[in-house]
């Protein structure tokens, strides 16, 4: 069943390591903004639909205000077939406060993802954030009250000058929270990002450590691993990112949105004004070539813990598994081979290109 992904553009400041598209808000563009998407979603020739899951990312969502977000997602709901649909916002514990919160609850928004990134202030200030650790809390902790029980954070892995140390704060900080989901990336120094431009370097060395640390730490808390980055409590995965992984269609909406509907991916280009301007914006939407190809299936389910089901491949793809089979033997300790499953170990998933490339090509 399809998602909804809709891209909102906006940030107060630019962060030193984000290369997302995103400019600083303006009343009026807000404004035009929730009409373009709303115009999409109206005249959409996917309308009609069903939909199980709608994400709105950023940029900064919740600069649009609530009055904006509910009309959007209302407009949705109108023009879509909703199917109990796991409704989530990104949201920045700078940038919105517990009336804001409650209110997206009440909107219809059931998860909410706070960019929290740590839970350490100097860390925070290096990565340019606009809060503090104590504002984070007390975000997650509105959230809650505001009835969210499905509550996500990102954790930044790399972060300059962390250490084993501090990592063991934000992580102590992270389970003491009522999250039920965490987000824990590895920092990558982007092109065009002002991270790259001041040359910062990442001990690669130390990053696997600090990985290795986090994936510890946080099965102990409870969040179980179930992708590279992502963990949850009880299940609580994320449902739209999954149909990232397992190749399930979605539509995204908003300057440089990706989409991947009937076997083809395509993308609206950056640029905020000609998304305005285009009475239909979608027909800015460049083609991105076929996706759903066996090994793109491959790489993605390797990137899940559940891994590569060979059986699955082979019957939807006519594909020769045994060779990929015979390929995890030299492997070992960086992939698990049981029943019929290929799944990368967690030092594997710091190695997960070479090694998915070992496993799919010859």
């Amino acid at each position: 069943m399809p998602g909804l992904y809709i891209h909102v553009p906006f940030c107060l400041s630019k962060c030193p390591y984000c290369d997302f598209y995103s400019v600083k808000p303006g009343a009026s563009a807000l404004t035009a903004y929730t009409d373009a998407v709303c115009r999409v979603l109206s005249d959409s020739k996917h309308a009609s639909k069903p939909v199980d899951t709608v994400y709105f990312g950023g940029g900064t969502p919740v600069l649009l205000g609530g009055k904006n977000l509910s009309l959007i997602l209302e407009t949705a709901a109108k023009h879509f077939r909703f199917t109990e649909p796991e409704v989530t916002i990104e949201a920045n514990p700078a940038a919105i406060a517990a009336d804001g919160l409650a209110s997206l609850r009440l909107s219809g928004f059931n998860r909410v993802s706070f960019g929290v990134q740590s839970g350490a202030d100097e860390e925070l200030a290096a990565l340019g954030r606009l809060h503090t650790a104590a504002q984070a809390r007390q975000s997650i902790l509105d959230a809650e009250t505001a009835g969210f029980s499905d509550i996500s954070a990102d954790l930044m892995l790399g972060i300059p000058h962390q250490t084993a140390q501090s990592l063991n704060r934000s992580l102590d900080f992270f389970g003491a929270l009522p999250l039920t989901h965490v987000s824990a990336y590895m920092l990558k120094i982007e092109q065009n990002t002002a991270f790259y431009e001041r040359g910062v370097v990442i001990d690669e060395d130390a990053l696997a450590d600090i990985y290795l640390s986090t994936v510890e730490r946080l099965s102990a808390f409870g969040f179980a691993q179930y992708e590279i980055s992502n963990f949850a409590k009880n299940g609580a995965v994320s449902r739209h990112n999954l149909k990232y992984w397992t190749l399930g269609e979605y539509l995204g909406i908003g300057p440089s949105a990706h989409s991947f509907i009937g076997g083809k991916r395509f993308f609206i280009p950056r640029g905020l004004k000609s998304f305005l301007q285009a009475e239909d914006p979608m027909s800015l939407a460049v083609p991105d070539g076929d996706g759903g190809g066996f090994e793109e299936y491959a790489m993605l389910r390797l990137r899940l813990c559940e891994g590569l089901n060979l059986a699955e491949a082979a019957e939807r793809y006519s594909v020769d598994t045994d060779k990929i089979a015979k390929k995890t033997k030299p492997l070992t300790g960086l992939v698990k081979m049981e029943n019929g499953i290929i799944s990368l170990t967690s030092r594997g998933f710091l190695l997960s290109n070479a090694v998915t490339a070992a496993l799919l090509y010859d």
